[in-house]
């Protein structure tokens, strides 16, 4: 399963990468405000900014919520970089946008998808990834696993190539969770990326080597 960050903070993303394990960055506009990045040049920017610290995919996300509009954005989000991944929202326009993009041989993440029926809609109109939001399904009492074992099984009934791109994730449970049920990918915090590395026998057992180890006077 790969793993991306969910955030525009430099620092954060550098300390995923420096880790050892970051596969790419999921990004928004309201992760960008979050940082008080504004304005459009500075938005782009940020955006080369992050894709010289990972070598994977870079999520950007349109604001358009036309055809026309998303298609301009996204082209000029896509003449960036190479890594830049356009993100488009589950609407009736972001799939058509999602059909255009994936006949030009552009990578497109179709983004706020809560049910299967929304994302096989996205696989049919040739979405690199479909983000289907784990977290926030929980916040309203459903089960938000169970949505993306449904993808899972449709997308391997019809050997569609779409990536599941798990998002919302609010901690280290719904990572391992998401890697059980098939999940291509999840995007989240470092704060749960980082969960990951921790567990009481592994702070006790590294104890008691440091002080063996002391009596050994290495």
């Amino acid at each position: 399963m790969k793993f991306f960050i969910d955030t525009a903070n430099l620092q954060d993303i550098k300390e995923a990468q420096e880790l050892g394990v970051l596969d790419g960055v999921t990004t928004n506009p309201s992760l960008m405000a979050k940082e008080g990045i504004t304005g459009k040049d500075n938005i782009l920017k940020h955006y080369l900014d992050i894709c010289t610290i990972v070598d994977g995919d870079v999520s950007a996300e349109v604001v358009s919520t036309d055809f026309e509009g998303m298609v301009r954005e996204g082209e000029e989000l896509a003449a960036l970089h190479l890594q830049i991944v356009v993100k488009l929202p589950m609407i009736a326009d972001g799939v058509k946008a999602c059909k255009y993009f994936s006949s030009k041989g552009i990578k497109t993440n179709v983004t706020l998808v809560f049910s299967a029926g929304q994302a096989l809609l996205a696989a049919k109109a040739g979405a690199t990834y479909v983000s289907p939001f784990l977290g926030r399904l929980d916040d309203i009492s459903t089960d938000g696993m169970h949505l993306i074992e449904e993808i899972r099984e449709i997308y391997d009934n019809y050997e569609y190539k779409t990536q599941i791109l798990s998002a919302s994730i609010r901690h280290t449970m719904h990572i391992v969770n998401c890697a059980k049920v098939g999940s291509d990918v999840m995007t989240g915090p470092l704060s749960a990326i980082k969960g990951l590395l921790k567990h009481p026998l592994t702070d006790i057992g590294l104890n008691q080597f440091i002080e063996d180890a002391k009596k050994m006077k290495l």
